[in-house]
């Protein structure tokens, strides 16, 4: 598996989720008193993030940032250029959704002034700021806010000794609802892979120990979804990426992409009718959602493809999300002279003595 593969990966990713836009766009629920955000802003938030995410990391000239910057001008006029999120406001004046959502838009430079008059007048008042949070979930809305150039009452380094992560519990505790907890928490500490300086020497240290068994773990019990995240993980941390683990890890997830690029979040033999946290505060749901299937066919070593979107569509841009944030570090450690003999290893590692393109199919 080489750089170039992964990023192959991502693209093919990507591409199913351009050709699936129309499953992204809000119905007349999205502002319906009992409609469901898991279907609605929930997906429409995260495709924005990872859009965002990808632009970073990427040269204007390059075709990805093309394809995410024409899916996130997609996004974008489906809030109304963000008319919609005042209203939610005007709806759910207390929610932090509608501002995490948002934040993905701000940080891109899509803004709505009358929005963030509105949210910064609530989190200014003792409702908001005494709300009890998940402390991942703290995180995220101070980030947010940040991100929204919104002033903020309460310190990041607090909430964050307050987390899971922040704890540096015992490895042998970790499980799928920790493993969440924690991609988030790095997420949100870094923006989103912008930062990883900002992810402090101890959490890193235990990390860079850490995440390895972790990610092989959810790798071998076909935990698609959370592995992407992980490996999203290992490309926001500072310091040279782990080649070894990555090149492993990303050979395995290979395996569970299928033609259309699509990524199923749960592999065969697990159970798939548990539900994926991805940390926006939401649940993702696991009900079919009509019409916008990933295509048929068999996927990579026999797999079946996978049909439906609310099953795939996380994975598939966590997929990638994880890809653009692992080929921008190795390229970086590279041109900075960082272990350039790893460098070489990891881009001909599978393919010895020739530099061949994709992956065994």
């Amino acid at each position: 598996m080489t750089a170039r593969d992964v990023r192959e990966l991502g693209e093919a990713a990507l591409a199913w989720v351009s050709a699936h836009r129309g499953a992204f766009e809000l119905g007349d629920d999205a502002l319906a008193e009992h409609g469901d955000v898991n279907r609605t802003w929930k997906p429409l938030g995260e495709l924005a993030q990872v859009c965002v995410s990808v632009r970073r990391h990427t040269e204007p000239t390059d075709p990805l940032h093309a394809a995410a910057a024409d899916l996130l001008a997609f996004a974008w006029h489906q809030t109304g250029q963000g008319s919609l999120f005042l209203e939610l406001q005007r709806l759910e004046p207390f929610a932090t959704y509608p501002l995490e959502i948002y934040a993905a838009f701000a940080s891109a430079g899509l803004r709505h002034t009358g929005y963030e008059e509105a949210v910064a007048t609530v989190a200014r008042t003792r409702g908001w700021q005494l709300t009890e949070q998940e402390p991942n979930r703290r995180l995220s809305v101070l980030n947010s806010l940040r991100r929204s150039g919104i002033p903020q009452r309460d310190d990041m380094g607090r909430a964050l000794s307050r987390t899971w992560l922040g704890g540096l519990p015992e490895p042998w505790t970790f499980e799928r609802a920790a493993g969440y907890t924690l991609t988030h928490v790095v997420f949100h500490l870094t923006d989103w892979g912008l930062t990883p300086r900002n992810v402090p020497p101890r959490i890193d240290a235990y990390l860079r120990l850490w995440l390895p068994p972790w990610l092989d773990t959810c790798l071998d019990a076909g935990q698609w979804d959370l592995s992407c995240e992980l490996l999203a993980v290992a490309g926001s941390l500072p310091g040279p990426p782990d080649r070894p683990m990555l090149r492993e890890a990303w050979a395995k997830l290979a395996r569970a992409q299928d033609a259309s690029g699509a990524v199923p979040e749960i592999g065969a033999g697990t159970d798939t009718s548990t539900s994926t946290d991805t940390g926006s505060g939401t649940d993702s749901g696991t009900g079919s959602s009509s019409g916008s299937g990933s295509g048929s066919g068999s996927g990579r070593d026999g797999l079946p493809a996978a049909h439906d979107f609310i099953r795939c569509y996380h994975s598939t841009l966590m997929t990638a999300f994880a890809a653009v944030l692992t080929t921008h570090r190795l390229r970086a450690s590279a041109d900075d002279g960082v272990e350039p003999e790893k460098a070489r290893a990891f881009e001909h590692a599978a393919h010895p003595g020739r530099g061949g393109r994709g992956v065994s199919r």
